[in-house]
């Protein structure tokens, strides 16, 4: 089932996150930095279990970013990432949001739902405000993704 997730939940995307940060997939996520923006994140859970996790949030009055999509190892392959993505795109669309980038390793999973490959430098807001912070600015290899809503 997927929800929206709450405080008690953090520790349970982290671990999520995290496991992809450790191989080089994502970007690792902090517990402040998760509990500081856990209104933006949805869940997958089966009872008290999480097992996947995607956040919208919103850099600008046009512009938002789909953030931290990520469904643990037991549960990959089963549509998931793809619900998740899916909610919040929704969430996107009800907040009157015209564009949702992703920056991902996983390129071919936002393709097929309709994400365009963009220069990064389309993204100025990003770019200056957290990007300049992550360990790999100004050497990022993630692909900056954009789909109009």
């Amino acid at each position: 089932m997927i929800r929206k997730a709450d405080v008690s939940d953090v520790k349970k995307i982290q671990r999520i996150v995290n496991y992809y940060a450790k191989r080089d997939k994502m970007l690792p996520r902090s517990l402040n930095e998760l509990y500081e923006n856990i209104r933006d994140f949805n869940v997958y859970a089966e009872g008290k279990n999480v097992y996947g996790c995607c956040a919208l949030h919103v850099d600008w009055e046009d512009l938002a970013e789909i953030k931290s999509l990520a469904v643990s190892p037991s549960r990959a392959n089963k549509g998931i990432g793809t619900k998740l993505l899916a909610k919040c795109l929704k969430e996107a669309k009800d907040l009157k949001v015209k564009k949702v980038f992703a920056l991902t390793y996983v390129p071919d999973f936002f393709k097929a739902a309709g994400f365009k490959v963009i220069n990064k430098k389309r993204l100025p807001h990003k770019i200056w405000n957290e990007c300049i912070k992550c360990v790999y600015f100004p050497n990022c290899k993630e692909i900056a993704m954009l789909k109009e809503i």
